[in-house]
Formats: structure tokens, sequence, C-alpha cells
């Protein structure tokens, strides 16, 4: 499923990375793709993935820290195997539309800098169902355990660095400003 998420602390992340241009549309959102963790792998540089949180309860957001590019976001807990794939990780070498479906959601429009198009909510509601389900048997049938984010013991694969307050505080006044 893909979505575009317009909440503050998406906006936040691109702004702590650097490049906010790089990731975010005109009006403050980041392109995703949701999927299961067990359909994502790394090919190689992988000693250069990073996580950081912009809370002590948030997701755990994924990136390259060699050129600082989002790759995705996650639960804390690995049994949620959900992964949300920013668009920009995805564009190469083909844009993301030849391998992705069009945005089929568009969530937490309230923190947009405009007005973004709208999309039926009961359609809305039933591809979030469909996810949650998907998300749900592939738990049960251990589809958690195969992730390129998590060890075998669900510990995540980098060291999860915790955004410091002044750097948070700085993009948010920044996705602000």
């Amino acid at each position: 499923m893909r979505a575009v998420c317009y909440c503050g602390d998406c906006q936040a992340y691109a702004h702590l990375l650097g490049e906010p241009q790089r990731v975010l549309d005109p009006l403050g959102g980041t392109d995703v793709v949701a999927t299961q963790a067990r359909h994502v792998t790394f090919t190689s540089s992988t000693q250069a993935l990073a996580c950081v949180s912009l809370s002590p309860r948030g997701l755990l957001r994924w990136y390259a820290d060699c050129c600082n590019t989002p790759i995705a976001n996650t639960p804390r807990n690995w049994k949620l195997p959900y992964v949300g794939l920013v668009h920009t990780c995805l564009c190469q070498p083909d844009p993301i539309e030849r391998s992705f479906p069009t945005v089929q959601m568009r969530v937490n429009t309230k923190s947009a800098k405009g007005l973004p198009p709208r999309g039926g909510r009961l359609g809305d509601l039933a591809r979030f169902g469909g996810l949650a389900i998907r998300l749900t048997a592939s738990r049960l049938h251990g589809g958690h355990t195969r992730t390129p984010f998590f060890d075998s013991n669900g510990l995540p694969r980098a060291e999860v660095r915790l955004a410091d307050r002044a750097e948070v505080d700085a993009a948010r006044r920044a996705v602000a400003g």
C-alpha cells in the first residue's frame, strides 16, 4: 500500500536529516510504501544502516548514515512486522511509480501545509483494514522474524539513537517556519 504522511514527526525527521526538500512534497508529505518486514532486503551497504527515534517511545526511523537518506520507519516492537519504506530509497534506478502503486491514502492531513487531495474515507478504512489483516497474519505465521531491521532476538541491527530534545525542537521549528 502506498500513502503520503503529513504528520509533524515525519516532517521533523526530514528536517533532522538535513535535506527536507528531498523527502517532503510541497505540502510537507512523505511518500511511504507500507509493507511487511519480510518483503524488505538489503543487497549492500548494511554497515551504513543507522537508526534514530524522535522520542523514547516513538517509531524507529532507519536511514543510511553515509548520505542521510531515509530508508524506513518501523515500530519499536519487531513483532509488529510493519515497515514504511520512504520513497527516497525506492527511486533508483527507476521512478517509484514503475514499481509501486499510485498513492492510495493520505494520512495526518491536518499537519499538511495546505490542502492535500482528498480520498474516500471508506476506501481509506478498507485499505488500512486490509493492511492490518495482512500484518496480523504475517505475525501469526512468524513473518516478523524475517526482517533486515532486527536480529533473531528482536534487537535493532543498529544502535537506536534517541535524538536530542534540542535537535528535535529545532527540526520542529524548521517545519513550522
